[in-house]
């Protein structure tokens, strides 16, 4: 876009809440931010949660956060009603509507926006476990589907292998996922090291819930030495079953589950650890963002295969890591004893690792990519 062009047109992203927890308002804000950077106005429109207070947040002349109240939950999805009036209101002010799918609130209030301009639709993945929401949503999905100009998913994988998007593939893309590189504060980071000295570190974080598949991971520790130390940052309901599985297979001196990782120590962890271990079992896990993050510090990675997901596209096998059969701990043992007991390999897929984050993962990637989008549908 030239400078003309980019102090007309106005973007305003729709999505999940605020403040940002999740992967899909993480890609929001970053979006958000890296174009007004480069003077485009972009605001973005989100529910609050955590009793967080409704309100606006003007982050620069050409951001602003527009927060309105969460009031109910219906079907595991929080509702936020006064999204609808909030968008019938500012809509006539933007020229395009970048919605986050899925989120059913924001489809909703799109819906009954009466809003005219361009629609770019962000697939960030499929509905895979609530399937009674899905039954409800699925009419307003498809009309989303078809009133999106352009439909970009996070990975070339996801959108071309949804059943979602089978028919309309002419107008799907996609912009991968970008972050800045992880900068960890080294006097941290050394503290840390210093706890485990002598110990091959594998790191992993995310919540502990059922598709992230720690409990294979877990049991993939039982089959190497006491020289290998797991570490799992995240909190979840699965806590006590992993730390009863830890002690039945007696390892606990193999496993550590740390319930919070302080923001300023999560770099930390991934800049102490040898190989970073990613082993979710579930399409839930559209591309994991915590992959990128490792490779941005040259950290190799260990991933599961998962048909129709983008995970095994953002860790290609052989070059910045491993991607082994999904629920296999037997696989994931052997990937991860091949990368630590073999020094060339382990040199290689380091290098491959931070060469892939720089050529396809960094935010000005992301940025780039998105703007081209913009301006493939005239804005």
């Amino acid at each position: 876009m030239d400078r003309d062009n980019r102090q007309k047109g106005k973007i305003l992203q729709i999505g999940k809440f605020y403040p940002i927890r999740g992967g899909v308002e993480k890609v929001m804000y970053d979006l958000m931010l890296g174009l007004s950077k480069r003077q485009i106005h972009c605001d973005m429109l989100c529910a609050s949660t955590e009793n967080y207070e409704a309100r606006d947040i003007q982050l620069n002349e050409y951001a602003r956060i527009i927060i309105v109240p969460t009031q109910l939950k219906l079907a595991a999805t929080m509702l936020a009603p006064a999204m609808i009036s909030k968008l019938r209101k500012i809509k006539k002010h933007y020229d395009a509507i970048h919605i986050h799918h899925p989120d059913p609130m924001a489809c909703l209030s799109l819906f009954l926006s009466g809003y005219q301009g361009k629609v770019v639709l962000h697939w960030h993945s499929d509905i895979v476990k609530q399937k009674k929401l899905l039954l409800l949503y699925k009419p307003l999905q498809r009309w989303l589907i078809k009133r999106a100009d352009i439909i970009v998913g996070t990975s070339p994988t996801y959108v071309q292998e949804s059943p979602f998007l089978k028919k309309v593939q002419h107008k799907v893309t996609y912009i991968p996922i970008g972050v800045e590189p992880l900068q960890p504060q080294k006097s941290i980071s050394q503290v840390i090291r210093e706890k485990y000295t002598g110990k091959k570190i594998i790191f992993a974080l995310g919540r502990l819930v059922e598709y992230k598949g720690y409990n294979h991971m877990i049991e993939a520790m039982k089959l190497l030495d006491d020289s290998y130390l797991l570490i799992i940052g995240g909190k979840g309901p699965l806590k006590e079953d992993l730390l009863a599985l830890i002690s039945r297979l007696d390892i606990c001196n193999r496993v550590q589950l740390l319930d919070y990782i302080a923001d300023d120590e999560v770099p930390c962890y991934f800049d102490i650890c040898d190989i970073f271990c990613l082993s979710s079992t579930q399409k839930t896990e559209a591309f994991a963002i915590v992959q990128i993050e490792a490779m941005s510090l040259g950290k190799p990675v260990v991933s599961t295969h998962i048909e129709g997901s983008g995970v095994s596209w953002v860790n290609a096998d052989g070059v910045s890591g491993f991607v082994v059969e999904k629920e296999n701990p037997e696989a994931l043992a052997k990937a991860i004893r091949h990368l630590a007991e073999n020094q060339e390999t382990y040199q290689k897929l380091s290098a491959g690792a931070r060469m892939r984050y720089e050529r396809l993962f960094t935010d000005k990637c992301m940025i780039d990519k998105t703007l081209q989008i913009y301006e493939n549908i005239g804005l």
